[in-house]
């Protein structure tokens, strides 16, 4: 059976491909400590779950419009007005399965495919944005950020890839897979850049934007681009509860648009996936409007295990480590040890080689920088969204490994 190109030449998700490893070896015996998958290790707050027990109970099991309800469609405009300062009426706002369902369709709306449209990926970046911008029918024109900044691109760097040819740019801070976010005055310094540029569109994928830790970085602080005036009528904004509030499998995510953009946005869900299951709507509601104690108290754990995670990967021989500051990775880079030998006989030709080895020897899962974009290749990702006591004994195996290496 014949299988489009744009498909098969389409990579697997490295963090999916790496945590089916995890569990492959699991499934085999070993102790395995994975650091690969970006999944809270919390539950969903309890107000939550009853919010939309409640509903499927009381009959709230029927289609929803392809948006969501406005109920919910109205906390999401209200939470983006009030805290993010990105002015949204709920006729603006979709619902839709899960923050890469929201990606995907920003970048269709925004690419015209064959006209040779190229969209900008700072990097290091999510394994997903590349291959959702070259779907949509772009090339990927990624901007590298510097591990001496944080990881940051600089306006100047930003200002220099953009060309005649620039539709977009996905835009992500906090970042996956570095952990670190821009500070406001950064932000700003980029929106300064691409107000100059009118036919830029913006997607700000803000999905980790609760999680910062002014105990790392103080003063640190979350900026929305679409809160900038000159930016609102053409970023579109991503967001989502499945990070904030340990919702991942509920697949949950949400998009913000200028009018024009979400009406076409909302008409093309309509031809995909339609609503997400109605009885989660009053569940969003809740968790928006009732949760703030409970994602804050998440929030002071994750702060205190970047400061831990970063004093015991500081103590691997080799491992540089950029400090993490938000969401709930750490990126360090292990190009030290390429060209070493491991104690199985493995060559450690790459972050491929050193992740592959690491789980097969030491059974320590983390994910291989290469596919977070060229600036990554001699990093691995850790996650550490995992209790003290796993990041410690992981973290020690690696430091053991790592000394044996010849």
């Amino acid at each position: 059976m014949f299988v489009s190109s744009r498909i098969a030449s389409m990579s697997e998700s490295a963090t999916l491909a790496v945590g089916a490893k995890a569990a492959a070896a699991r499934a085999k015996g070993h102790d395995v400590i994975a650091f690969a998958m970006g999944e809270p290790d919390f539950d969903t707050p309890g107000n939550i779950k009853r919010a939309a027990i409640a509903a499927l109970e009381s009959g709230m099991t029927k289609y929803a419009p392809t948006p969501g309800d406005k109920g919910a469609r109205e906390a999401i405009a209200r939470k983006l007005t009030i805290e993010n300062k990105v002015e949204t009426g709920f006729d603006q706002v979709t619902v839709t399965a899960g923050a890469k369902h929201a990606i995907y369709m920003a970048l269709q709306a925004i690419v015209e495919p064959g006209r040779g449209d190229e969209v900008l990926l700072p990097t290091p970046a999510w394994v997903s944005y590349k291959a959702l911008i070259e779907l949509a029918g772009a090339k990927c024109v990624e901007v590298p950020g510097a591990v001496a900044n944080g990881f940051r691109v600089t306006a100047d760097e930003l200002a220099g890839a953009i060309t005649r040819r620039t539709v977009g740019i996905v835009w992500n801070s906090p970042s996956n897979p570095c952990g670190t976010a821009y500070p406001a005055e950064e932000i700003r310094a980029l929106c300064d850049v691409l107000e100059k540029h009118e036919r830029i569109a913006v997607i700000s994928d803000e999905i980790y934007e609760k999680l910062i830790y002014p105990e790392i970085s103080p003063g640190l602080e979350h900026l929305s681009p679409g809160s900038v005036p000159a930016l609102r009528e053409r970023t579109i904004t991503i967001n989502g509860m499945s990070k904030s509030y340990a919702m991942t499998g509920w697949r949950i995510g949400y998009l913000a648009a200028p009018k024009p953009m979400a009406k076409e946005i909302i008409k093309l869900q309509g031809q995909m996936t339609n609503s997400i299951p109605s009885f989660f709507y009053p569940a969003i509601v809740e968790a928006l409007g009732n949760s703030a104690a409970g994602v804050e108290a998440m929030r002071v754990k994750f702060a205190a295990r970047a400061a831990l995670i970063k004093r015991e990967l500081d103590s691997v021989p080799g491992l540089v480590t950029v400090a993490p500051n938000a969401a709930f990775y750490a990126f360090p880079d292990v190009s030290a040890h390429f060209g070493r030998v491991s104690p199985g006989g493995t060559t450690i030709s790459g972050a491929q080689a050193f992740a592959d080895a690491l789980l097969d020897e030491a059974h320590v899962a983390v994910v291989p920088g290469e596919d977070f974009g060229e600036c990554a290749r001699g990093h691995v990702r850790f996650s550490f969204a995992c209790g003290d006591e796993m990041i410690v004994k992981g973290i020690g195996r690696i430091r053991e490994w790592v000394r044996s290496l010849r």
